[in-house]
């Protein structure tokens, strides 16, 4: 299957003591010229500058690096693959998964859940989440019926190519709510029409 890559690497540092706050930002390279470690500074720097100076008595926290996101999504649209330090997580579109208005799963649809199932071995998973969402179009309470429907229809395969009763499920529908897209247009309620399966990454 031919991927598009759109991955974006967000790493920050955050230095907090009383009365000053310091972000820095970490991007790639070659995605902005300039950045890389031997670039000199814009801006000439006065390291005897009081504004850059903590109050005396104050000390800085540890640094910390915030989370990285990696985001891979097929040439389609169709299918969602996003990695964090601590998880991951797959969208795929009702429209891949369910005829229109249903919660029954095709063939190939039970061959993409399976493919799932074996990043959930992967990982080791023991907590997996599936949740299902719609568009706003049509009552709201019939599409909480239906994200639910069709969250439950995912577990089963799920539960079905993983054969491990060691894994906890949590299995929720959550209808219109939180779209990830404008559901003003066709574009994106196709986007906001998915089922979500995340779980933790392995601890390294």
């Amino acid at each position: 299957m031919t991927h598009t890559r759109l991955t974006v690497f967000l790493t920050t540092s955050v230095l907090i003591a009383t009365g000053v706050v310091g972000t820095t930002s970490a991007r790639a390279a070659d995605d902005f010229p300039g950045t890389e470690a031997s670039a000199a500074a814009p801006v000439k720097v006065d390291p005897n500058d009081p504004d850059l100076k903590l109050p005396d008595g104050a000390t800085l926290a540890q640094a910390k690096v915030l989370d990285i996101k990696s985001v891979v999504e097929d040439q389609s649209g169709d299918e969602r693959r996003e990695d964090t330090n601590t998880s991951v997580t797959f969208a795929l579109q009702a429209e891949v998964l369910f005829g229109k208005d249903s919660a029954k799963l095709g063939a190939e649809a039970k061959s993409r859940i399976a493919g799932i199932a074996e990043e959930i071995k992967t990982q080791n998973a023991t907590r997996v989440r599936v949740f299902g969402f719609t568009d706003n179009l049509g009552s709201s309470a019939h599409g909480d019926v239906l994200s639910k429907q069709r969250a439950n229809a995912v577990h089963d395969i799920l539960t079905e190519s993983l054969n491990d009763a060691g894994i906890t499920y949590e299995v929720r529908g959550y209808g219109e709510q939180y779209p990830i897209a404008d559901n003003s247009t066709e574009a994106g309620r196709k986007k906001n029409r998915r089922v979500e399966v995340s779980f933790p990454r392995t601890e390294s």
